[in-house]
C-alpha cells in the first residue's frame, strides 16, 4: 500500500536537539502518532535555524511535487524501490 502526500494533508515539521550541538528535522502527516517514518528528513544540522531551513526548503519541493500531480513517498517507500 502506497502511502502519499494529498492537497488536503496536514504536513508538520519536527525539530528537536539532539546534542548540544546538533538538530534534528523531519516532515510527516500532522495525524500520524508514530514519527518513524518521515516523508523527509535531515540529521546533524549544526544549528536550530539550519534545520528550520532546510525543512522550510523541503516543503517548498513537495508542495511542487503535488502541484505537478506527483505523490511523495516516505523515507521507507524511497529505501525499499
Amino acid at each position: 500500500m502506497r502511502y502519499g502526500v494529498s492537497p488536503h494533508m496536514k504536513l508538520k515539521v519536527r525539530v528537536v536537539n539532539y546534542r548540544h550541538d546538533c538538530w534534528y528535522a523531519d516532515i510527516d502527516d500532522a495525524d500520524d502518532r508514530q514519527p518513524d517514518d518521515p516523508y523527509w528528513y535531515a540529521a546533524g544540522c549544526r544549528t536550530q535555524a539550519e534545520a528550520v531551513a532546510l525543512a522550510c526548503s523541503q516543503l517548498a519541493v513537495l508542495d511542487q511535487a503535488v502541484a505537478a500531480g506527483a505523490l511523495p513517498s516516505r523515507i521507507s517507500e524511497t529505501i525499499a524501490a
